[in-house]
């Protein structure tokens, strides 16, 4: 039932069509697997038109010197929090309008089937969640949705967006480039009067309930996602490096479990030394191929 969208490449690193060697590799993978543990990273987004951070000519570290907002200096500073909203503001309508490609909506179709039995992702996207997979859990968290650091009160993205019209109806920049996390590139200069909303119930600082970089992920999380794992019979890893610890810490347990475990990757991983499979191709080429 994978509807067919035509993937957008600008961000996907060129690699060859899928062997059809590695196609028979991974669907031997596949079927001999009932309950798949899978976990995607920015690689299975590109395809959406979203970039990477880290592919070698398209991700966002190779084409700008730009990196992502850091945890403690969005808490500790007015000015930082300012001008990521700015960014974010600008960049919202077009990064929440990105749609599922192929991969997510494969995924989606193997669940509905039995054959996922849970879905971890690192993006921040939504793009799974609007595909329609439902057992899931979002690492580190997604951009749709904004609460409060005192009170905890939470808010759609899409009503703070309202709320940002508001106070600022004269204000207008224009955007250069995009990034994996919606925030797009302003000079401090168009920053400047840029006004941001407090929380309505009690006045604290409203943040996007996204793991920042320096930031961790809440033990709870970390544990319910365990306990995903060792349910499972083997795991897939489709468009992730694996750089980052927090999703890499997974494929550890995996390995220690002796779990079977695919990589489906343009370009090296953390896992490809102890992978049991490693596949050099775009996720929404060759996942629709396997039945």
């Amino acid at each position: 039932s994978v509807s067919r969208t035509s993937p957008n490449l600008t961000f996907v690193p060129a690699c060859l069509p899928p062997d059809p060697l590695e196609i028979e590799e991974l669907q031997r993978f596949v079927s001999n697997s009932k309950r798949l543990f899978v976990m995607t990273g920015a690689g299975i987004s590109t395809e959406s038109g979203i970039p990477d951070y880290r592919s070698e000519g398209v991700g966002l570290y190779a084409r700008t010197d730009r990196r992502p907002v850091q945890h403690a200096e969005f808490v500790r500073s007015a000015s930082a929090r300012q001008r990521y909203w700015a960014r974010n503001f600008v960049g919202w309508p077009q990064f929440s309008s990105h749609q599922p490609n192929t991969a997510h909506l494969v995924l989606r179709d193997w669940e509905k089937l039995g054959k996922l039995h849970w879905l971890v992702t690192q993006n921040v996207d939504a793009l799974h969640t609007k595909a329609g997979s439902q057992r899931m859990t979002e690492l580190h968290g997604c951009t749709h949705r904004v609460f409060c650091l005192a009170c905890g009160d939470q808010i759609l993205r899409s009503e703070l967006q309202e709320h940002f019209e508001a106070l600022n109806p004269t204000w207008k920049a224009e955007a250069f480039g995009v990034a994996p996390d919606g925030d797009v590139f302003l000079t401090d200069e168009q920053v400047h009067n840029f006004r941001v909303p407090a929380c309505r119930k009690c006045g604290g600082i409203l943040k996007p309930d996204v793991t920042f970089f320096g930031d961790t992920v809440s033990q709870e999380k970390v544990s319910f996602v365990h306990q995903r794992l060792a349910e499972s019979d083997s795991m897939l890893v489709a468009g992730s490096s694996m750089q980052v610890y927090s999703g890499y810490r997974f494929a550890l347990a995996a390995r220690e479990k002796k779990l079977p475990i695919a990589v489906l990757n343009i370009g090296p991983t953390r896992l490809d030394h102890f992978a049991s499979l490693k596949l050099n191709s775009r996720c929404g080429e060759l996942l629709p191929l396997i039945v």
